[in-house]
């Protein structure tokens, strides 16, 4: 909660505004009844002017009550309002700080959950539940002052009932905070079942998994639905309760206050008054409940966003918008050792940590062409989110330029190392805007010249709206190679001084792969350019092939040394060359 008393704070001359108009709707409100009481003093001593200047000051209170209760919802609801603008945009950012393990732990329909749903319940606590917990103690404390100067034995029983009923709140509210917690996890369960069922609703599909799947997240919303009743149980018993004890407090000040008036210890318009306050604290009371419900769903609601911000990636190194890495190219694996258990491989009788990647050494000068090749598992991936940063070396470092990557801003890191990945992602927009994603200030020429050297000129002819056209969600309306050329033109939009090709081309015919890489070989002259591929017939022009097997290097060297080797690579090689022969009858 310190952090969020901390956005709190960023609009406390607001909240303080609006705790204001709560405290004048409060003494206003207050004020009738005693009006009430004089008004009906004066029809007793027949004193009609007297009335007549009351019931206007009960006419002016009203009206300046009710134009103060607006300006107090007014100001705390949008102070609220913006807290909760605040936060989703600071939890957005944070969130795409974070590195891939985080993603790994929590799914995206839970997050989605979080920055909805969750947010929700804040903004409720700190709009409605401020406005609520200001003015009930306000209507409380005003009541009782007016009550003990009327009759302090009458107002201490016509309270009792509502004493008890504190104390018994105040026990159930443990129970409607767990419960709330519950509900949310709950939601969050449904919001990531949901986004994983639709997003992979062409393997549902393919699969006949549909029952299967409508059965799972029957069992999740079942699950949901009795949570929802758990809480809706408590939070149904408040209201009998309260309304029960308003109306012991009532029977309290019919009987002992009426026996009081007939003792003429207190007139009939002290009797009315009092009721009058007794009734004005009904409706708090009864809020009361329901705010209680409100503060614990969103104490709940912002443990489960702070558990977001209180996670930190290893690779969020402090931005320095001035910082530019004149990066020549060179880049470097030294000593490189990574486990992607390494918090869970420790063994205390000494067994070695499960390495995916192991002894790792590799230069790649400035402008030159290095190959990694090997088998599906060797770890050439790996190596890759090494250099970008997605991970960071068990044992080792990267470097660029002979800089530890763990010693540069990230920005400035990745805007010198362009990776096309082994599986594109592109985003429901034009096909133009997912080319220039990386840099949004391509002009038209500079996109259509990416995309000509990805070897999209024939695949742009036929879309309906050539680079303007929609590719949809996830770039649903092109194939597997489409996409892969997409990205790959982005790629060159970027510009970047490090060009990363992760398996790029895997889902196009060698033919097609070898095509493009030539014309992109073109385009990145004097860039330092890394190819990963299954293919070693792609890379036979590369100035260094490492060939990784099990995560180390097997072997090394130019395509001609390799193949005289006989090794690995030469295997590689003849084999693709007999399924290229295959392929053609």
């Amino acid at each position: 909660m310190k952090r969020l008393l901390r956005y709190i704070g960023r609009y406390w001359h607001r909240y303080l505004f609006g705790v204001f108009c709560t405290l004048a709707t409060a003494v206003l409100g207050m004020t009738i009844p005693y009006l009430v009481r004089e008004a009906i003093n004066a029809i007793q001593a027949d004193r009609p002017a007297q009335l007549a200047f009351i019931v206007k000051l009960i006419c002016a209170a009203a009206i300046l009550g009710g134009t103060a209760r607006w300006f107090s919802r007014f100001v705390i609801f949008n102070c609220g309002r913006d807290i909760e603008y605040n936060l989703r945009n600071d939890l957005f950012a944070h969130l795409v700080k974070l590195g891939p393990g985080f993603y790994e732990r929590l799914k995206t329909g839970d997050l989605m959950s979080r920055l909805i749903n969750d947010l929700t319940a804040v903004r409720m606590m700190i709009g409605l539940g401020v406005l609520s917990f200001t003015s009930t103690p306000l209507v409380w404390v005003l009541s009782l002052s007016v009550m003990l100067s009327l009759s302090a034995s009458l107002t201490a029983a016509s309270v009792t009932p509502y004493v008890i009923l504190f104390v018994v709140m105040y026990r159930m509210s443990h129970s409607i905070m767990d419960r709330s917690l519950h509900l949310q996890e709950g939601i969050g369960a449904i919001g990531a079942k949901i986004q994983e069922s639709l997003a992979g609703i062409h393997i549902v599909k393919a699969y006949t998994l549909e029952e299967h799947h409508a059965a799972q997240f029957r069992k999740l919303n079942d699950a949901y639905n009795e949570q929802g009743l758990a809480l809706a149980r408590i939070r149904g018993a408040l209201l009998p309760m309260i309304r029960g004890a308003a109306a012991a407090s009532t029977m309290i000040v019919l009987i002992y206050g009426g026996s009081l008036v007939m003792k003429h210890r207190i007139s009939i318009g002290d009797l009315v008054a009092f009721m009058t306050y007794l009734v004005a604290l009904a409706w708090p009371t009864t809020s009361l409940g329901w705010t209680i419900s409100v503060y614990q769903r969103g104490r709940a609601a912002m443990k489960r966003l702070q558990e977001i911000f209180e996670t930190t990636s290893s690779a969020m190194v402090e931005e320095n918008g001035n910082f530019k890495l004149q990066a020549t190219g060179a880049a470097a694996w030294e000593g490189v050792y990574f486990s992607y258990f390494a918090d869970r491989d420790g063994d205390p009788n000494g067994t070695a940590p499960v390495y995916a990647l192991r002894n790792i050494n590799v230069k790649v000068g400035a402008g030159e062409k290095l190959a990694i090749v090997g088998r599906t598992g060797s770890g050439k991936s790996t190596m890759i989110k090494l250099l970008t940063r997605l991970i960071d070396p068990t044992v080792g470092r990267v470097t660029i330029d002979g800089r530890d990557l763990r010693e540069l801003p990230l920005g400035a890191l990745r805007r010198t190392v362009g990776v096309v990945p082994q599986e594109p992602l592109l985003f429901s927009d034009t096909l133009a805007r997912n080319i220039a994603f990386g840099r949004i200030e391509a002009s038209p020429d500079e996109i259509a010249q990416a995309a000509h050297v990805a070897g999209l000129d024939n695949d742009i002819a036929v879309l309906p709206r050539g680079l303007d056209t929609i590719v949809g969600e996830r770039g649903m309306s092109l194939s597997g190679g489409q996409k892969q050329r997409v990205t790959i033109a982005r790629l060159l939009a970027y510009n970047p001084s490090i060009v990363v090709l992760d398996d790029a081309l895997s889902s196009v015919d060698t033919e097609t792969e070898r095509s493009v890489l030539e014309s992109l070989s073109q385009s990145v002259r004097g860039h330092t350019t890394i190819v990963v591929s299954h293919r070693a017939s792609t890379v036979r022009d590369a100035d260094q092939i490492i060939v990784l097997d099990k995560g180390e290097i097997a072997e090394r060297g130019t395509h001609e040394e390799l193949m005289a080797r006989r090794g690995i690579y030469a295997e590689l090689f003849h084999r693709q060359l007999l399924e290229e022969e295959l392929a053609q009858y």
